[in-house]
């Protein structure tokens, strides 16, 4: 596992994060969507902040990704939880980036 793998895994996930986090303030019932939105933000960050720690060879990068990974698994329970295609696709994309980063954690 190299940096660079990780690193796309977790820009990838930050973008999948902000579209389906858009997508949920579009939504008929967005109070239903609560958790979803929250979460997105917050894994969004994490994957930002995780790809910089990495890019500039933070000493803290492996208990970032530990982090992320944590984050990013929460953040795909919850989008599992909803029926619309943007949440599935985020669910699917904040898996990937959790495996990725807990091979980059340990």
């Amino acid at each position: 596992m190299t940096y660079q793998e990780c690193i796309q895994a977790c820009l990838e996930c930050m973008e999948e994060c902000n579209m389906c986090y858009d997508a949920c303030l579009r939504e008929d019932n967005v109070k239903m969507m609560a958790d979803c939105i929250r979460l997105d933000r917050e894994c969004a960050d994490i994957c930002a902040f995780a790809a910089k720690a990495m890019q500039s060879n933070s000493p803290f990068a492996g208990k970032i990704c530990g982090l992320c990974a944590e984050i990013c698994q929460a953040c795909g329970d919850e989008c599992a939880k909803h029926e619309h295609d943007h949440c599935q696709r985020c669910a699917e994309v904040c898996y990937k980036c959790a495996k990725v980063c807990r091979e980059m954690a340990s």
